[in-house]
């Protein structure tokens, strides 16, 4: 069996922790949750300001596909007035935290 591994993998095969974009702090998500929170208090301008810069904002902090999606979610949260309380980026975050916290358990062959 060991000879096969040679074979088939080579001599040096070694397992290197994937490299991924670091999070976000909590305290960030937490602190733009809050700001879409009180735009409650400017009723229509405030919606409309804040909805495509929440988008924005999401975007860039969770990366290119998980962070487009969740901003278009973020925008259409944002938009529509009454459920400016659901806190997207800290729910990305914990959604981030645990996958990550379950990729550290898995082994991943990596050659070189």
């Amino acid at each position: 069996m060991r000879n096969l591994k040679k074979l088939l993998f080579g001599k040096n095969v070694k397992y290197y922790p994937v490299d991924y974009k670091p999070l976000p702090s909590l305290a960030s998500c937490i602190l733009m949750d809050f700001i879409g929170s009180a735009v409650i208090l400017i009723p229509l301008v405030g919606e409309i300001v804040w909805a495509p810069i929440s988008a924005f904002i999401f975007w860039r902090m969770f990366g290119f596909r998980k962070g487009f999606f969740g901003g278009v979610f973020s925008f259409i949260e944002e938009l529509i007035p009454g459920i400016d309380f659901i806190p997207t980026f800290t729910i990305m975050w914990f959604i981030q935290y645990a996958k990550r916290k379950k990729e550290n358990y898995s082994i991943q062959r990596v050659t070189k």
